[in-house]
């Protein structure tokens, strides 16, 4: 089983939605790309920004990035406004 679930995730990225407002991450998909794109950053050389992620597996610690707040998932309206 993995941890923390989709549910738990989806939860934790949404947590600062208001209410009325569409939510950053409205299914499964959309956590699996966002943890995979921050797991390919973390190859290509980016640093972890949780600590003890040494020995684990990128996409394991993306997950956990994701799970602590560290990564904010950023929607492609919000994208091109920066």
């Amino acid at each position: 089983m993995i941890h923390p679930s989709y549910v738990e995730l989806m939860k934790v990225v949404n947590n600062d939605v208001e209410i009325g407002e569409e939510p950053v991450v409205n299914s499964r998909y959309s956590i699996v790309i966002a943890a995979s794109k921050r797991a390919r950053q973390i190859i290509g050389g980016d640093t972890p920004m949780v600590g003890h992620s040494k020995g684990k597996k990128p996409l394991s610690v993306a997950v956990e990035e994701l799970y602590k707040g560290k990564v904010k998932i950023v929607g492609e309206d919000e994208l091109e406004e920066e």
